[in-house]
């Protein structure tokens, strides 16, 4: 008799202890999309390795996605820096392969995009790449549109694909 345990997928909000594991998990799905440093993606934030720090401030909110008690994945939401007040940013939007196509990057977006209205955001913009073909499908089935200019100071400047929601 073959018994197959259930898989257990929890989305919770970040921990100090998971600083780590979600900078683990962002470096390599960087590096297997050759998202590098040296070209500015995320890999190079300074506040890569504090992420729990970083989302404790005021209107910034992070998740993870744990698979069976593992990190393998994770997205936030914070104020766009040097903009308008009512915008916000998705950021970080991470998944290991083995947390892909279950739905659960659209579920995190959709808890994050709740919560910046919450927090009284009337936009949310987000900036990605070309190479992230899924992604950009997701962000245009949540109504993100694409915009021709970068808007704040996200320091991301090989993101080519820049969007906007109104929320």
């Amino acid at each position: 008799m073959n018994v197959t345990a259930p898989v257990e997928v929890k989305m919770r909000r970040i921990t100090a202890a998971d600083n780590a594991a979600i900078a683990s998990v962002i470096r390599e799905v960087s590096a297997e999309y050759g998202l590098t440093a040296d070209k500015g993606y995320t890999v190079a934030d300074p506040d890569l390795d504090e992420l729990y720090q970083k989302y404790s401030q005021p209107g910034c909110a992070y998740w993870v996605v744990e698979h069976n008690g593992d990190v393998v994945g994770g997205g936030g939401v914070a104020p766009l820096e040097c903009s308008e007040p009512d915008i916000c940013e998705l950021q970080k939007m991470y998944f290991l392969p083995k947390a892909r196509g279950q739905g659960l990057a659209k579920k995190l977006a959709q808890v994050a995009l709740e919560h910046a209205r919450e927090q009284g955001f009337t936009r949310c913009y987000l900036e990605t790449t070309a190479f992230l073909k899924e992604a950009i499908g997701l962000y245009e089935h949540l109504g993100f549109e694409h915009i021709n200019a970068p808007l704040g100071c996200t320091g991301h400047v090989d993101c080519e694909v820049r969007m906007l929601k109104a929320l």
